[in-house]
């Protein structure tokens, strides 16, 4: 389709939305930045947040929607917003808080998983189905992408397609379905994973163009449907240069390891907590910072050789956690144990890469994460309980702790341009 000759706007249709925080908001707060820049108007269709079911929010990511760009907000019904103040007692996907063994959590989880497919923010869909419709006529939309999860923000794109068969539908998944490393904590009943595999196929084969976040994710999907691999683009996640120009990087006094993050029960920590104990015997001198939400199991495990090097630090917002990689030595990325950990690629890999400090990915080694550090030669990785190997690249690091610049590959703007490619060719 010809560039001159198409209507430039497209509605991106999104859960998450500043507010809201982490890496699906960064993702598409980052796109409609830089597509006005390719000739597209960007149109958000997003959640009120008075109505939204966040795992955290960031309000200073208020400032960073672009000027300009229209944001419309529809209410929606959270089912699992019964709790006093508003809470959701919906676990995030995380789980970090480490909280969810007891009896009225396994309650909540199995209702969630077998009476809430594919999930509990599909109480937006009605509201949100109505708006986009009223979008797409009154602003001539030919152009809808749908992003998750929540994997129901893919039905709204099903059924605008039903709807409008000749507008191009781009369904954005960044994270796997029924693969996700945390699926099997919602104890789906065999007919609730029946129909949650039929929601995936009919989204995966009623798409007009997929987009992925990574190489095995995208292999992931293609193997399920083989017909479908064609129409599949790798768009990773990546950083902004706005974010970073005015921060100079730290070289801290003493050598420090941070990780900015969630870490739940999925991530193992046992092979460092032992190599962290070895470099001690060592005599290796150096901090440990933990900045963001780290279940009590975890802290217990990496506090328990005695280690009094270690730091936590709550969840903080963009600005501050950016500060923290700048001022880090070594910054750390532990990928969660699961049988499709090769694919998880979290955006937080991208803002690691932009801050120029080395990175120790603890994780398969063949996985998407550990190639984009070994292409890029910003860091290295080790498996999970390869003692001996996280000593040797620690200490290596120790001894070297130089970086590199950022990896131009990797900024918004330029994956914008892979963005502005599947729009114009759907």
């Amino acid at each position: 389709m010809r560039n001159d000759i198409i209507n430039r706007k497209v509605l991106i249709i999104t859960y998450y939305w500043p507010p809201g925080s982490g890496a699906g908001v960064q993702r598409w707060l980052k796109f409609s930045k830089y597509l006005p820049e390719y000739g597209w108007e960007p149109v958000i269709l997003t959640i009120d947040p008075e109505y939204a079911s966040y795992p955290a929010t960031d309000n200073s990511l208020e400032k960073d929607i672009p000027e300009g760009v229209k944001v419309y907000r529809t209410r929606a019904t959270d089912y699992f917003r019964i709790l006093k103040r508003g809470k959701s007692i919906v676990p995030s996907a995380g789980f970090a808080s480490g909280n969810d063994d007891g009896l009225k959590s396994r309650i909540i989880r199995f209702i969630r998983g077998n009476f809430f497919i594919p999930d509990p923010r599909r109480g937006w869909n009605r509201y949100a189905f109505r708006k986009a419709c009223e979008l797409i006529e009154k602003e001539g939309i030919q152009h809808v992408i749908t992003t998750s999860p929540p994997h129901s923000s893919q039905l709204l794109g099903f059924n605008l397609k039903k709807k409008y068969p000749s507008i191009k539908w781009i369904a954005d998944l960044r994270d796997p379905w029924i693969d996700i490393y945390y699926y099997q904590k919602f104890y789906h009943t065999f007919p609730a994973r029946q129909f949650d595999k039929f929601l995936e196929k009919k989204i995966l084969l009623s798409a007009d163009r997929i987009i992925t976040v990574g190489k095995s994710l995208k292999d992931l999907f293609s193997s399920k449907f083989p017909t479908i691999e064609n129409k599949i683009e790798v768009i990773t996640n990546g950083f902004d240069e706005d974010d970073f120009p005015i921060l100079i990087p730290a070289t801290p006094e003493k050598f420090t390891i941070s990780y900015i993050g969630t870490l739940s029960d999925a991530y193992p920590v046992e092979g460092l907590a032992a190599a962290l104990a070895g470099l001690k015997a060592d005599g290796m001198d150096f901090n440990l910072k933990f900045i963001g939400t780290v279940s009590k199991k975890q802290k217990e495990l990496l506090l328990a050789g005695g280690n009094n090097s270690i730091e936590f630090i709550q969840y903080v917002n963009h600005n501050e956690a950016i500060t923290y990689m700048m001022e880090a030595s070594l910054l750390l990325l532990i990928i969660p144990d699961h049988h499709s950990n090769k694919s998880i690629l979290t955006g937080k890999i991208f803002e690691y890469l932009a801050s120029g400090k080395p990175v120790l990915c603890l994780g398969p080694e063949d996985g998407d994460a550990a190639e984009i550090l070994r292409i890029s030669e910003h860091g290295q990785s080790a498996g999970y309980n390869d003692v001996k190997g996280i000593i040797k690249i620690i200490k290596q690091y120790i001894a070297n702790p130089e970086g590199k610049p950022a990896p131009a590959e990797f900024s918004r703007r330029t994956l914008t341009g892979i963005l502005d490619s599947v729009l114009v060719n759907s």
